[in-house]
C-alpha cells in the first residue's frame, strides 16, 4: 500500500554497518546498549518521520514509502544509496603547522576541523597529515531494521509531534490551542533560555504550515508567572442578620356582663 509523500509516521529503527556489525544509530535503548552505542544523555523513543521529505537518507526514504503501519523490515542499502561511495579527491595532505596546538598530538583516527570541514586523520608523518573528508560511512553498505508504529493523522496530533521534534525532550512543557485555523503556542518561562529558541520557533512555524495546510496563522506567547504572588483567598460571606420581629401583642379579654338576679 505504502505512504504518500509528506505522510507523518512514528517509527523505530536500528542501523548498523553490514560487513562489521558496527552500530550507527538506534531509537531503541536495548538495541543501543547491545551495539555499544548507548548515550546516557539521549532520550530513546520512536522517531517522527515525514515520508519523502528528506528526513531520512534518500535510499532509506524511498524504501520506507513502500511500507505500511505495523510493517517490520530489514532494509539493506548499498553505498550509493546510503552515505555515498568513497571519493579519492576528498583525501588531502595538510602541513602539521595548520593544526595549531594539536600539531604534536595528532594521531591516526582523530577527527579534525580544517577550513570549516570535518575530516578524519588517516596518516601522520614527514611534517604532514593525510585527512579524509569523505563521510566516515562512505563506501559501506548499511542495514536498517525498520518498524512503522503508527501514522499521525489529526491536526492536533501533528502540531504536538512537530513541536516535540523541534524541542527535543522539552516539547511537553509547551502548550497550544488550535481553533478556527489559528494556532497559539505558549512557551513557559523555563524555556526562554533554550539555545537557538528563535530558530526553533521559526522551524516550528515552517513545519506546521507545511504539514497542517489549513492553518492560517501561528502566534507564539511567552508566559511569565509571578511565583511570589499569593493566591487570593475567598472571604467568608457575611451572614445576613435575622430580621427583628415584634413580640405578639396580648389579646384583650372581652368583658363579661355581671350576672342578673331574679
Amino acid at each position: 500500500m505504502g505512504f504518500e509523500k509528506g505522510a507523518l509516521i512514528f517509527a523505530n529503527y536500528t542501523a548498523r554497518v553490514k560487513d562489521t556489525g558496527e552500530g550507527i544509530e538506534s531509537t531503541v535503548e536495548s538495541e543501543a546498549k547491545k551495539l555499544k552505542i548507548f548515550e546516557e544523555s539521549r532520550k530513546y523513543e520512536p522517531r517522527l518521520v515525514a515520508v519523502g521529505e528528506g528526513w531520512l537518507i534518500s535510499g532509506l526514504d524511498s524504501e520506507v514509502a513502500k511500507l505500511s503501519v505495523g510493517d517490520k523490515k530489514e532494509i539493506e542499502l548499498p553505498p550509493e544509496k546510503a552515505f555515498g561511495t568513497r571519493d579519492p579527491t576528498q583525501l588531502r595532505m595538510i602541513p602539521l603547522r595548520k593544526f595549531g596546538e594539536r600539531e604534536h598530538d595528532l594521531t591516526v583516527g582523530d577527527s579534525v576541523d580544517i577550513d570549516n570541514r570535518v575530516g578524519i586523520v588517516r596518516f601522520v608523518g614527514s611534517g604532514r597529515a593525510q585527512v579524509d573528508f569523505n563521510h566516515r560511512l562512505a563506501g559501506k553498505s548499511i542495514v536498517y531494521d525498520f518498524e512503522v508504529l503508527r501514522t499521525v493523522d489529526t491536526d492536533e496530533d501533528k502540531v504536538r509531534a512537530l513541536i516535540d521534534r523541534r524541542l527535543a525532550g522539552d516539547g511537553g512543557k509547551v502548550t497550544f490551542e488550535l481553533a478556527g485555523g489559528a494556532l497559539t503556542v505558549t512557551i513557559p518561562e523555563g524555556l526562554f533560555l533554550v539555545e537557538g529558541l528563535q530558530i526553533i520557533k521559526r522551524g516550528v512555524a515552517n513545519d506546521v504550515f507545511k504539514f497542517v495546510p489549513a492553518l492560517g496563522s501561528l502566534t507564539f506567547l511567552e508566559r511569565f508567572n509571578n511565583e511570589k504572588a499569593q493566591p487570593k483567598k475567598e472571604e467568608p460571606k457575611a451572614e445576613k442578620p435575622a430580621e427583628a420581629t415584634e413580640p405578639p401583642k396580648p389579646r384583650k379579654k372581652k368583658a363579661v356582663p355581671p350576672a342578673q338576679t331574679a
